[in-house]
């Protein structure tokens, strides 16, 4: 049977990991050809840092998805916070039926529902350009949002509750408290979250498709209009780069975890 797991576990891998292994390799290829690698050539990159366009692309996209995933870390963390505050067992279960739902809806659904509203909202008001920068931005924190609800509440969950009413009764205001002890207790939480908001963010295209301007363009846009002619080798580059970025940004997230389980494990040696 373990044979048999691991020849199993291998296989998933493989299929999991093996297109992004050829994107990586190929990024540093030489020619454009996807199944000869010529050799060894940082041609691609320097390609990329050479096209203005697609540097735009990805500062929008940086700028969307830090203001999205900033935004969404506090309003999912106060919504965290009220939400475990809540004692009638039927509000509570409409909080998070209300909460998972951006996350079950299609993204399609939701980019039409907000494009339509956007539109309706705009010529109310008599706008000339229903969509841009802001309504894109107000998508992207509608979406972000459960998930950083579903990573905080959990943390606030286990936190022992005593712990604020100590600080109160040792002399904190209630927002002292909260700043001083709840805080840190959340903070994996918090950081977790904000994590999955900026990658989140940062690799919409559904929904970015459908509330995005004239003005502005972000780079998952930005590729699929490249795919209506050629995908250019500089946009492996530009994957590879994308992908070692998340890849730090989970190993932090991990990281964060690991060390608030440490004093936890500490704790229960004492």
């Amino acid at each position: 049977m373990k044979t048999a797991s691991r020849i199993y576990t291998a296989i998933i891998m493989l299929f999991l990991f093996a297109p992004i292994a050829i994107l990586l390799v190929f990024s540093f290829n030489e020619s454009k050809s996807l199944s000869v690698f010529s050799g060894f050539s940082l041609k691609w990159y320097k390609e990329l840092f050479n096209d203005s366009s697609t540097l735009s692309a990805v500062k929008n996209t940086i700028i969307l998805a830090l203001s999205a995933a900033a935004i969404s870390t506090v309003m999912g963390t106060a919504a965290a916070v009220g939400i475990n505050k809540l004692r009638n067992k039927y509000i509570r279960a409409a909080m998070d039926s209300v909460t998972n739902i951006p996350m079950t809806n299609p993204d399609i659904i939701t980019g039409i529902s907000l494009m339509l509203m956007f539109v309706f909202v705009g010529r109310l008001f008599g706008s000339a350009t229903s969509l841009n920068f802001w309504t894109m931005l107000i998508a992207h924190i509608t979406f972000c949002l459960p998930y950083v609800i579903l990573q905080v509440l959990p943390k606030l969950q286990q936190m022992d509750k005593s712990l604020p009413e100590a600080a109160m009764d040792l002399g904190c205001t209630p927002l002292s408290a909260f700043i001083k002890v709840v805080i840190p207790e959340i903070m994996p939480g918090i950081i977790t979250g904000l994590i999955m908001a900026f990658t989140l963010s940062l690799d919409d295209f559904v929904i970015s498709y459908f509330t995005v301007g004239n003005d502005f363009q972000t780079l998952p846009i930005r590729i699929y209009n490249m795919t209506k002619k050629t995908v250019t080798p500089k946009m492996y580059a530009l994957a590879t780069l994308i992908f070692f970025t998340i890849l730090s940004l989970l190993l932090l997230s991990n990281l964060s975890d690991s060390s608030e389980a440490k004093p936890k494990r500490r704790r229960k040696d004492r």
